[in-house]
C-alpha cells in the first residue's frame, strides 16, 4: 500500500482528500501546518508521494518542499494551490515540485496525477552517461563521482534530452515536447529550469559541462574539459 503525505491546513478539504485517497487504498499521513509536517516527517518512515498545499498558517509548501529536497528526499512532490499565475508555477518547480494542481480541482484529477507520479517508478536501474556524469533514471538523480544530486522531474527530463543529444542545439520546443504530462508549459518555465540546473551544477562543483544559450535557437550542452 502506497503512503501519501498530505500537507493541507483546510480541515474540510484535507479530510475530503484523505477519505478519497483511503477509498483508493492509499495510506494517508495528514499534517495541517509546516511545524506538524516536519515533526511527522521526523517521526515516521518516508512516504511514497508528498501532496502539499502552498499557503499554510506558519509558512508555505514551497519551504517544506525545498527542505525535503535538502534532506535528500527524491520522492514525487505535487503542489495544491489556488495560485494560478505563471510566477507561482515556476516557483513551485524551482522548489522541487514534480507536478502542480490548481484549486479548485476534482478528486479524479488528483488521483490521476498521483497515479501518474507513482507509475513513474521503475524497478530497473537505467543509466545515461556524458562527460563523466551519470543520470540515474529510476532515482531521478545526477551522479558525479560519489555525489548524488537530486533533481525535480522537469530538471531531470531536460538533462535527459541534453545527455541524449550532447553538443547539439536543442530548441525550447524540443525540451517542452520531452516533458511528461502535467501542467501547462511556458518558454519562461523552461528558462527557469535551465537556470536552476546551472545553479545546481555550480553548487556541487561540477565544471566539466555547461549549458550554453544559443540566441534565437535554444540551448546546447558542452564539455568544458
Amino acid at each position: 500500500m502506497a503512503q501519501i503525505f498530505l500537507l493541507e491546513d483546510d480541515p474540510i478539504l484535507g479530510k475530503a482528500i484523505q477519505l478519497q485517497l483511503e477509498l483508493e487504498n492509499y495510506e494517508v499521513r495528514w499534517s495541517q501546518s509546516l511545524a506538524e509536517a516536519r515533526r511527522s516527517f521526523a517521526d515516521s518512515s518516508r512516504s511514497d508521494l508528498y501532496l502539499l498545499d502552498v499557503n499554510l498558517p506558519d509558512g508555505d509548501g514551497f519551504t517544506f518542499s525545498r527542505w525535503l529536497r535538502s534532506e535528500g528526499v527524491l520522492t514525487p512532490i505535487i503542489f495544491l494551490t489556488a495560485r494560478t499565475d505563471e510566477e507561482s508555477v515556476v516557483q513551485g518547480f524551482e522548489n522541487g515540485a514534480n507536478d502542480y494542481i490548481r484549486k479548485p480541482f476534482g478528486h479524479r484529477e488528483v488521483l490521476a496525477r498521483i497515479k501518474n507520479q507513482l507509475s513513474d517508478k521503475k524497478p530497473s536501474l537505467d543509466l545515461i552517461r556524458y562527460a563523466g556524469l551519470t543520470l540515474i533514471k529510476n532515482q531521478q538523480v545526477l551522479k558525479s563521482g560519489d555525489t548524488f544530486i537530486p533533481l525535480n522531474r522537469r530538471e531531470f527530463e531536460i538533462l535527459m534530452v541534453f545527455f541524449s543529444q550532447p553538443e547539439t542545439i536543442v530548441s525550447r520546443e524540443r525540451l517542452i515536447s520531452a516533458f511528461s504530462s502535467g501542467e501547462e508549459i511556458f518558454d519562461r518555465t523552461v528558462d527557469s529550469h535551465i537556470s536552476h540546473i546551472r545553479t545546481r551544477l555550480t553548487k556541487h562543483g561540477i565544471n566539466n559541462i555547461k549549458i550554453i544559450s544559443v540566441y534565437g535557437q535554444g540551448y546546447r550542452l558542452e564539455k568544458t574539459v
